[in-house]
């Protein structure tokens, strides 16, 4: 068991699972790492990943805006991202597009939300949406560029599929577009899903990946340099996830990079070469029945991750060790049953500590997080869903 699961054991017995825990040490810690891994270049915290203001404040400082090596929030939702702003939030860049058609009006009417927050945006349909929804021609919002950051090998994409803006050119006339419209171009984004999302679990996996950096760095900074041509110098140059902070950070044209995962760590972070995984989130769950000798069955666990279905994106018990699923159920919507050696030692009430395969995703299943400190004091924090808030 490690220091940080025998805390938050320690500190929890008392309160009924299901039940989340952080540990806040190594949540320090991983912060400070993810900082010293950017070298110097300032990480823009993802909030998908964290959905938690008290988790937010602990790397961004109380006023969530910038603090020991972090800049600001990248945003999932903009519904979210305007409730950030009215808690404080001062710096706010939107991972994604949007259509909501009620909250591009909110920000709208409100000069200090345009100020505040950066819509992304990657085709004319986009402004022309957010025109409409705001009900004016002359909207003055800042806008980041989403750009394609996959690998392209002959007809093989390789990366996420997400801006269909690729070349330098078509970049920087699109930016000419926007800004003729009356819209503020601030920046451009580069997400390489393909060397951020993917561990390092294989020599072709670790060809590509170079190969991929070597490609986007030639690329980006032409698509920079033609874009600021256009429409004058970016305050936003954005780039990188956890899993590729050295890749992107080492880009003189890059100004930040994001991070979320990393702060939390979990499983699918577990076969990186570029850092030592150190979870800082788990969860638990009571064991209410023994169908078999060898099978504990747990109350509730269902928390299957997004993304391609499979056994990477299910929970993984972490305590009491030598414990797994069963192949045929799986993690359940009420119940998931756990064999394995430690099994028949499970007794009714006992609990079985998980981790989960994403980040943030987590605190969609839970109205709090018990933060623990190295003393093992212990305070509970609402997530996202615990005040209220849901935003897909």
């Amino acid at each position: 068991m490690t220091p940080t699961l025998d805390r938050l054991i320690a500190s929890t017995t008392e309160i009924d699972p299901p039940l989340a825990a952080l540990d806040l040490p190594t949540l320090r810690a991983n912060a400070a790492d993810l900082v010293r891994r950017a070298g110097g270049t300032p990480v823009r915290v993802a909030s998908k990943s964290v959905r938690c203001r008290a988790v937010l404040q602990v790397a961004l400082g109380e006023n969530l805006t910038a603090a020991g090596g972090f800049r600001g929030i990248m945003a999932y939702s903009l519904r979210e991202a305007i409730w950030l702003a009215r808690h404080g939030a001062q710096d706010i860049l939107m991972g994604y597009p949007t259509a909501d058609r009620g909250a591009l009006a909110e920000l709208a009417a409100e000069p200090e939300l345009l100020n505040r927050i950066t819509l992304m945006v990657d085709s004319d349909d986009h402004l022309d949406f957010v025109s409409a929804a705001a009900g004016t021609t002359s909207l003055r919002a800042r806008l980041c560029i989403d750009v394609d950051a996959s690998l392209r090998l002959g007809p093989v994409h390789i990366g996420v599929r997400r801006s269909p803006l690729r070349e330098p050119s078509a970049v920087a006339a699109f930016a000419k577009r926007a800004a003729a419209r009356g819209f503020a171009v601030v920046g451009v984004m580069f997400y390489e899903a393909q060397i951020a999302g993917l561990p390092d679990s294989s020599p072709p996996i670790g060809w590509m990946k170079r190969a991929s950096a070597k490609e986007l760095a030639t690329r980006r900074g032409a698509v920079v340099n033609a874009v600021q041509s256009e429409v004058g110098a970016l305050e936003i140059v954005n780039s990188g996830g956890t899993g590729s902070l050295e890749v992107s950070s080492a880009d003189p044209v890059v100004t930040e990079v994001t991070a979320g995962s990393g702060l939390y760590v979990p499983t699918l972070f577990d076969r990186y070469r570029s850092f030592r995984p150190h979870p800082s989130l788990y969860f638990a769950l009571s064991t209410v029945r023994r169908p078999a000798p060898g099978i504990a069955t747990l109350f509730g666990g269902g928390y299957i991750a997004s993304g391609p279905a499979g056994r990477s994106r299910m929970p993984a018990p972490m305590w009491p060790t030598g414990l797994k699923l069963l192949r045929n159920e799986g993690a359940g919507e009420v119940q998931t049953p756990v064999t394995g050696r430690a099994a028949a030692d499970l007794g009714i009430g006992d609990r079985v500590w998980f981790r989960h395969a994403k980040a943030g995703e987590l605190c969609e299943r839970f109205t709090e997080v018990h933060l623990v400190e190295s003393d093992g004091s212990r305070t509970a924090v609402p997530t996202y869903r615990g005040e209220g808030q849901c935003f897909g």
